[in-house]
């Protein structure tokens, strides 16, 4: 089995973070340190440390889904926030790690598990997974911008691909737009209506793909029906 399947099937992350602990050097296998990609092992005979702690197979796998509230940043570990998502989850043994990322500010829906297979699955460029969300913006962008928002606009250097979005309301100073993309970039809808000058005041995730938010509390937890597991998967 390869290093990075291993340590994503302990639980510990995602086999994209798994690789990322190689190059870091921070794995080792049998005591000797492992900084390149390529190297197998065998899960009834070797040993796997990742920053000095074994890790091993994790067999019971677990999905669930998060509405998460504003303020809580979506990393597992962050010395300069009191709040991550991991606090509101209780009564789980396993170790669970974010289905991709919501920033600090974007509220809604959140998958965590534990099988690193289905997270690379999810957020992986080659596979086309849509994210819904609900953007609040500052002011009313005219026909002309949303058809920017739509064939894709310059961030970071890049033109963003092609997303679906429909204008649900308007008010006198802000307009609530329906969004979705098939990108993972970082603060993607914020950085898209930003540069057609419409700033996002309030965004909120409520769909990944035919898995729906639905009426979930905020700050709340649910496992993920059988069904949707099958769906990701």
């Amino acid at each position: 089995m390869r290093l990075q399947k291993y340590i994503a099937m302990s639980g510990l992350t995602s086999r994209r973070k798994a690789e990322e602990l190689i190059l870091q050097g921070r794995v080792k296998v049998n005591g000797h340190v492992i900084s390149q990609m390529g190297k197998n092992v065998e899960p009834e005979k070797d040993i796997v440390m990742v920053d000095d702690k074994v890790i091993r197979l994790e067999d019971n796998k677990v999905y669930i889904m998060l509405n998460k509230p504003k303020g809580y940043v979506t990393t597992l570990k962050d010395k300069h926030s009191d709040k991550i998502v991991l606090d509101l989850i209780k009564g789980i043994r396993e170790r669970l790690f974010p289905i991709g990322r919501l920033d600090k500010d974007t509220t809604g829906l959140l998958l965590m598990t534990n099988d690193g297979d289905l997270a690379y699955k999810l957020t992986h460029p080659k596979h086309v997974v849509w994210k819904e969300y609900i953007a609040t913006v500052k002011g009313n962008p005219e026909n002309k911008k949303i058809k920017l928002l739509r064939d894709g606009v310059i961030i970071d250097g890049r033109r963003t691909s092609p997303a679906c979005v429909e204008v649900i309301k308007k008010d006198k100073d802000s307009t609530v737009l329906k969004m979705k993309i098939y990108e993972g970039r970082n603060r993607q809808i914020r950085k898209m209506c930003k540069s057609i000058g419409h700033p996002v005041m309030e965004l909120k995730r409520v769909a990944i793909g035919d898995v729906r938010l639905g009426n979930l509390e905020v700050g709340k937890w649910r496992y993920l029906t059988k069904e949707e597991i099958d769906y990701l998967k």
